[in-house]
């Protein structure tokens, strides 16, 4: 296998067919295909067309990949596949392929970690990842900090969402207020146009008593609901921009003071914040506010690597190759609630 490996990385999580081709840290191509136009109208993912529509993109998209990357499969050394946690359904039909291709070509299969393939990803772009470093995952089904002392073996958890996720609850905000869904961007756009100290939404667990790293946002939703029913019943206008701005402020101060409150009780200076939500505009401005004030490297990768895509799998199943782990079983299977612990299966 050559010095800097060519990895070849399916990503099928949700509702996007991502296909990247990364070769050690320099990414190659980023190749993505989405079914969210037939989500929309039922307001979130719904898991049978999400596998389906995996299925019809699948090869299409490789040979997309291929093409941009300006090579061919048998160039490939190393297929990566997420194999959890997700849709079922999802992750198996990225699993299948992902199978099929290593078997096809005579090379080694990583099944590996959603969450620690968000992490990997900023590597494409700000180089090798501190170790240990604190990561802050955040998206639709999943908002979570980690301590990452070695990215390839050793990931743990320190916190974790104990109902709605951070960018599940913009998506259910986002419907209470007429907005298109997902609702991360067009909260952030409206919220541009609002003020954020309006009103004053509740931050979940950040009492004295509460789970210091874990995370709430079904209260904040809930609060978010029950204010705009209040106006609609008196029939006053619902200021959409004031509300978009005043919801996503709690969001982003909760998220942010955790992980640099997790920095500092771990003695880690160093901060990287994955996944959809981290394409939101405000968490990415506090953050870097917050962090300057506490002496902490903050590193978030562009926008179009947050949301879930081929690359970041291509990422870490790189870092997998190069530290010489294991490569997975043929009958790599598919695990809908993976432990982050489990960086690779």
């Amino acid at each position: 296998m050559a010095e800097q490996p060519l990895v070849l990385g399916f990503e099928t999580s949700c509702d996007e067919t991502g296909i990247g081709l990364v070769r050690g840290q320099t990414l190659l191509s980023d190749a993505l295909a989405t079914s969210m136009a037939e989500h929309e109208r039922f307001g979130g993912v719904i898991p049978e067309i999400a596998s389906r529509a995996h299925l019809e993109a699948m090869v299409p998209t490789v040979r997309r990949a291929l093409a941009d990357a300006g090579v061919t499969a048998t160039d490939v050394d190393a297929v990566a596949v997420t194999a959890g946690p997700g849709l079922t359904g999802a992750l198996l039909v990225g699993v299948a392929a992902a199978k099929a291709y290593a078997l096809a070509l005579d090379v080694p299969l990583y099944g590996v970690n959603h969450l620690a393939a968000h992490v990997a990803v900023d590597e494409l772009e700000h180089g090798r990842l501190a170790e240990p470093s604190i990561a802050m995952l955040v998206s639709g089904g999943h908002s979570s900090l980690l301590l990452v002392p070695d990215l390839a073996q050793d990931v743990q958890e320190l916190g974790r969402t104990i109902d709605d996720a951070a960018g599940e609850a913009f998506d259910k905000v986002a419907r209470v207020l007429g907005l298109p869904f997902p609702g991360g961007p067009p909260i952030d756009r409206a919220a541009a146009e609002g003020d954020a100290a309006a009103i004053r939404f509740p931050r979940g667990l950040t009492g004295p008593r509460d789970a210091v790293y874990d995370f709430s946002f079904s209260g904040l939703k809930t609060a978010v609901a029950r204010w705009v029913e209040a106006r609609e019943r008196a029939g006053e206008p619902v200021p959409v921009a004031d509300v978009s701005a005043s919801f996503q402020e709690a969001v982003v101060d909760v998220l942010t003071a955790k992980a640099v409150r997790a920095c500092r009780d771990h003695g880690v200076d160093h901060l990287v914040i994955g996944g959809g939500v981290a394409a939101n505009s405000r968490l990415r401005a506090l953050a870097q506010e917050r962090c300057d004030a506490a002496g902490i490297v903050l590193r978030v990768p562009s926008r179009r690597l947050c949301t879930d895509n081929g690359a970041m799998v291509a990422a870490l199943g790189s870092r997998l190759v190069e530290a010489g782990v294991a490569p997975s079983a043929p009958d790599l299977g598919a695990d809908s609630s993976l432990p982050i612990e489990v960086v690779s299966r």
